[in-house]
């Protein structure tokens, strides 16, 4: 007889276990990537804050576009965040979902906005060591990956989980060639966002079982 397993729950950054991962600071900067990665401009800042990454995470990525097949490249959306921004897109998101949800208490508001925005006390974004990403053919173009980047899941009915139910045979395979790539370059991904993947942050330290985390919420210079 066959046994289907459900798939393991997804932890939240709102998990009392990534805030109480310590940071062990290293003090890589933070770089450009543009002219090493192509980057899509949607998210860009007057500051060009977005298209920086700290030295490993963009390491990390050129070695994961090597493992691509031929005519597929990663196309970068956006990587560090400003604190301030990160607090202003999480307070935006969390008082859209008290307003359609007002009998909510306050601990279930923090753990359904953080499917979406990272609270911004440990937000990887904010430490340079997260990335928003997808993928584009030789043409540029963008794959079908089920939903837009930054789908939240109201809009997208639950398939911006990476392992959605909903998506697509075609789509699935999208997605699994980003996460093999990028899972082999040693970036993990938010299991609620196909697009968004880490690496040194607390939730990396959780989720590979590190004692510590390598990278801290920073200012860009």
């Amino acid at each position: 007889m066959q046994i289907t397993l459900a798939p393991a729950p997804i932890v939240l950054m709102s998990d009392p276990r990534v805030a109480a991962i310590p940071v062990a600071e290293c003090g890589e900067p933070l770089i450009d990537v543009r002219g090493t990665l192509l980057v899509d401009d949607r998210r860009a800042d007057t500051a060009g804050s977005y298209a920086h990454l700290r030295r490993g995470v963009l390491d990390r990525l050129v070695h994961a576009q090597s493992l691509l097949p031929d005519g597929l490249r990663l196309l970068y959306v956006e990587g560090y965040r400003p604190p301030d921004l990160q607090r202003r897109y999480f307070e935006e998101y969390a008082g859209e979902l008290r307003a359609a949800n007002p009998a909510w208490p306050d601990d279930q508001v923090l753990e359904a906005a953080s499917r979406y925005v990272s609270p911004p006390e440990i937000a990887p974004h904010s430490a340079g060591a997260a990335v928003d990403l997808t993928l584009v053919d030789a043409d540029g173009t963008e794959l079908d990956m089920g939903t837009r980047v930054n789908a939240n899941p109201e809009e997208s009915n639950g398939a911006c989980y990476t392992d959605a139910a909903s998506i697509s045979p075609q789509v699935r395979t999208n997605r699994a060639l980003l996460t093999s790539a990028l899972s082999t370059a040693g970036l993990i991904n938010y299991g609620t966002e196909w697009w968004h993947w880490s690496y040194g942050d607390r939730y990396w330290a959780l989720m590979t079982n590190q004692p510590t985390a390598l990278y801290g919420p920073r200012a860009l210079r």
